[in-house]
């Protein structure tokens, strides 16, 4: 039942004939669960969170970097550094408080994705790489939960749900995902400002639509938006009933291997001496690190799964080893996680003669 300021704050929806009361009622009941909380997630969190969903979940990962907020308006400068996540259920919080904001401050893999998936009625899928796709359908197969999938490249989108009341899935128009050497890094494409807002605000519509039994849902249909021409087409697809016989989930990579950046010895010394914060940390093992370091915490790479609460994501860190493999490595796991200032001691120690 809607309270005296729910009424007063959805009546632009409620006196909707298709929505009305009952369909508002629906939306407060509804869980919705978010992957990814960048471009796509950004709207599509605003949006139904604006509309009045009971409760949304949030799963990422990542931390806001600046590169972010030419398209993920939900955040802004001083978010930087911060987990995506923290900042969503903070805002989203403020714009609409009847709503439960549930955060998971996690990439989802096949370790997590039916446990999580389970507790809500619609998966949003708003990932930006193949595998988190290939898994998220996957797992909503396994536990039927409809799926609401966006992409984005460059000037153009897609929209579609999948798995809606036993309807066609993912596999169904893309059977697999494409080679390692078949598909762009999501590190080097680029994406025009406006286009995530616009596919995330189709996704959050499909979401109402399911939610409140209206309109007809986008299953069975790919929706493709051209933003430089404005011309849209809709492809049709049919259900491959194999695609329905999962029982495994795929164990993939989930993220875009990202280039890590390299610091010099010389610029790393001028960095200190600087007014900015650094954490510089050796990833050597104990011994080594006791028989001669330049400074910093000593974290080994062989125990980094149970350190990272130890490092400040909104600050730059800086690794070195001897030869700079370790550290590398380290730096690699570092922004999987979502860490994004990091750098690597360019050759490592040895390269400089330092111990």
């Amino acid at each position: 039942m809607l309270s005296e300021q729910e009424n007063k704050r959805y009546s632009k929806q409620i006196i909707l004939p298709e929505v009305g009361l009952d369909g508002q009622e629906q939306l407060k009941a509804a869980r919705v669960l978010v992957i990814g909380a960048g471009g796509l997630g950004c709207p599509v969190l605003q949006y139904l969170t604006a509309a009045g969903v009971g409760e949304i979940g949030v799963c990422d990962g990542d931390v806001v970097d600046v590169s972010n907020l030419q398209r993920q308006v939900l955040y802004t400068e001083s978010d930087i550094g911060l987990q995506k996540v923290v900042v969503s259920e903070r805002k989203l919080s403020a714009l609409n408080p009847n709503v439960k904001i549930s955060t998971y401050r996690f990439f989802i893999d096949s370790s997590n994705a039916l446990e999580m998936i389970a507790g809500y009625d619609i998966v949003v899928d708003g990932s930006d790489n193949f595998a988190t796709r290939y898994l998220v359908n996957d797992a909503c197969v396994m536990l039927d939960k409809p799926m609401v999938s966006g992409a984005i490249y460059k000037f153009e989108g897609q929209v579609s749900v999948f798995n809606y009341q036993g309807g066609p899935t993912y596999r169904c128009i893309f059977p697999e995902p494409p080679g390692a050497d078949e598909s762009p890094n999501c590190a080097e494409i680029g994406v025009i400002a406006a286009l995530p807002g616009i596919i995330g605000t189709i996704q959050a519509n499909e979401v109402i639509k399911m939610i409140t039994g209206i309109g007809e849902v986008l299953s069975g249909r790919l929706l493709v938006m051209d933003t430089l021409s404005m011309n849209t087409h809709v492809f049709h697809f049919k259900l491959n009933e194999a695609n329905k016989a999962i029982k495994q989930l795929p164990d993939m990579p989930q993220h875009c291997e990202m280039p890590v950046s390299t610091i010099s010895y010389e610029d790393l010394q001028q960095m200190m001496s600087g007014n900015e914060p650094i954490q510089l940390v050796d990833v050597r093992e104990k011994e080594e690190h006791a028989a001669g370091n330049i400074g910093g915490i000593n974290i080994p790479l062989s125990s980094i799964n149970d350190s990272y609460h130890l490092l400040d994501p909104a600050r730059s860190i800086v690794l070195y080893c001897a030869s700079g493999a370790r550290s590398s490595r380290f730096a690699t796991l570092l922004v999987k996680q979502g860490f994004r200032k990091v750098m690597n001691l360019n050759n490592g120690l040895t390269h400089y003669g330092l111990p």
